[in-house]
């Protein structure tokens, strides 16, 4: 094992990564330990979807977050190709929002307002606008609302991972695969080590990262979060050209076009504790969506499914901040849907308090026990 190391992270996805290489570029000294193999549970699964935001004028500590992690993400593509020649497909393709129904529509309005607000550009579309911008999109007679954002943003989960981990190794820091985290070592107010499946790490402080699994940690210090894990599954489709060109968003379901003609589709919302298997009912109505919205997609080659985990709050807020009555150690973990757009802005704000340096904006409202 390591020799005490400035910072150990419990959790090697996106969070765990990039807060890695955010206190590397630093000069501290990390490790990261994972239960299984570092960026291959939830973080992987995604679809890499970036909405607008506009950092200047956020409202609130959310939006903040969302602002300051959407301007990151294009410095740290740029970063991560030059530093690791790994290209993480960060991309400004735009984004159609559809809403086949009444209450859809009213969502997507008061959607449209709230970013129109915030100085976010988002413009209706008429059913012959939309045909023109996507024709190979067939939204259908039920159609009550279309929107265009143009400046969504979306990158490829499995390689921005790559790049990270090989950022992080590049910079000094030990990646440690198939080791959990079994129990914390407290003494009075300051974290001491992890005992891991692996043996005893000490460090001189801790950040648990670890996804739908960090509940699980926070319950051996007596601390109850709210994380639950959500399974999402997901169906890749192969083309010989993309059918369409943005990001198509309808409720909690997407397609995302890659620009080798794969599309992406997804994702069910399903409460079925840290099951990761596919249904063929999950499947079936994703199939089932992909073909109405993308007529194309009914003669595509279906390439491969799969399912992760997504880390849920109660609120639907992540949870980031120290943790109850100690000083050195922290959590980020709880982001959802959001885990690879907030990875950024939480990687910073963590190694302000890691660090112990004014953190960009108010954390409260992230805290455990909210």
């Amino acid at each position: 094992m390591p020799e005490h190391p400035d910072c150990l992270i419990v959790g090697g996805g996106v969070i765990g990564l990039s807060l890695a290489w955010e206190l590397a570029r630093q000069g501290q000294r990390v490790t990261v330990i994972d239960q299984a193999e570092p960026g291959q549970a939830a973080s992987w699964a995604g679809a890499g979807i970036l909405p607008s935001a506009n950092r200047k004028a956020a409202r609130d500590s959310y939006d903040q977050l969302r602002g300051l992690s959407y301007d990151l993400h294009a410095q740290w593509a740029e970063e991560l190709r030059s530093q690791t020649g790994i290209d993480t497909g960060y991309h400004r393709c735009g984004g159609i929002y559809l809403a086949h129904t009444a209450g859809e529509a009213a969502a997507l309005a008061g959607w449209a307002s709230v970013a129109t607000d915030e100085q976010i550009a988002v413009e209706r579309l008429s059913p012959a606008e939309l045909t023109a911008l996507e024709p190979g999109l067939s939204a259908g007679t039920a159609l009550r609302a279309a929107y265009h954002m143009p400046g969504e943003v979306q990158l490829r989960n499995p390689r921005h991972l790559r790049a990270l981990r090989a950022a992080c190794e590049i910079h000094g820091v030990k990646i440690i695969a198939d080791t959990a985290a079994v129990d914390l070592v407290c003494s009075s107010e300051r974290f001491l080590a992890v005992e891991t499946s692996g043996g005893r790490i000490s460090a001189g402080s801790c950040c648990l990262t670890a996804g739908a699994w960090t509940g699980r940690i926070l319950a051996r210090l007596g601390l109850s979060c709210g994380i639950l894990p959500m399974r999402g599954q997901m169906l890749l489709f192969r083309c010989p050209a993309p059918p369409v060109r943005r990001v198509i968003n309808e409720g909690s379901r997407y397609l995302v076009p890659r620009d080798d003609g794969r599309v992406l589709v997804g994702s069910t919302e399903e409460e079925v504790g840290f099951d990761t298997s596919n249904t063929e009912e999950g499947l079936r109505e994703l199939r089932q969506f992909a073909h109405d919205l993308v007529p194309a997609l009914r003669e595509a080659e279906l390439e491969r499914s799969w399912a992760g985990l997504r880390p849920a709050s109660f609120d639907g807020y992540p949870y980031i901040g120290p943790l109850p009555g100690l000083t050195n150690a922290f959590v980020a973990a709880g982001h959802f849907r959001s885990g690879i757009y907030l990875s950024p802005g939480t990687a910073v704000v963590v190694r302000q308090l890691i660090l112990d340096q004014p953190t960009e904006f108010d954390l409260s409202p992230f805290r455990i026990g909210r």
